[in-house]
């Protein structure tokens, strides 16, 4: 079981990545290539590049959440535990089931805005004339992901043995 976990955190990871170097490129790229065609001529200019920077910040910040869940950085309030070391865990299964049902409604909701996009044949992108419901399906994607992230970082802590078990070392 532990092996099928670290080859989803894998997986996941290399997705991740790969994701947020590819779109925070992607965005520089079309973005410096307006502005360098603004500058040195008059008529050249890419209309549709501050669409593609917009999505692209856009699925950056979902990618990003996941990146996060993985680094265990998202904003906690940690002063309880350090004055009550032995509230870390529940209070840590607590803020990981805040973030479960985030996730979750995520799933959900972002489901159903895609379902709607997707039926709505006119929705799509101003300039490149792109189906929305594209970017909506990242909502359910990365509520997945979230989700299943936090499964995985839940199990790890709750495999963990407790600081003064290894102190006793």
């Amino acid at each position: 079981m532990n092996q099928f976990f670290r080859r989803i955190d894998k997986t996941f990871t290399f997705i991740e990545d790969g994701a947020l170097f590819l779109s925070v490129a992607i965005a520089l790229v079309v973005a410096m290539a307006n502005v360098i065609l603004r500058k040195l001529t008059n008529e050249v200019n890419l209309y549709w590049s501050d669409e593609i920077v917009r999505k692209v910040i856009y699925l950056t910040t979902y990618f990003g959440c996941i990146a996060a869940i993985r680094n265990r950085s998202l904003i906690r309030i940690d002063a309880l535990p350090q004055i009550f070391p032995v509230l870390k865990k529940p209070l840590s299964l607590l803020s990981h089931t805040a973030v479960l049902i985030f996730a979750g409604i995520m799933v959900w909701l972002g489901g159903s805005m895609t379902r709607s996009a997707f039926n709505d044949t006119y929705q799509r992108t101003a300039s490149l004339q792109i189906p929305e419901w594209i970017f909506y399906l990242v909502l359910p994607v990365m509520g997945g992901m979230m989700f299943i992230r936090t499964i995985i970082i839940i199990i790890e802590e709750l495999r963990e043995r407790p600081e003064s078990a290894k102190e006793k070392e």
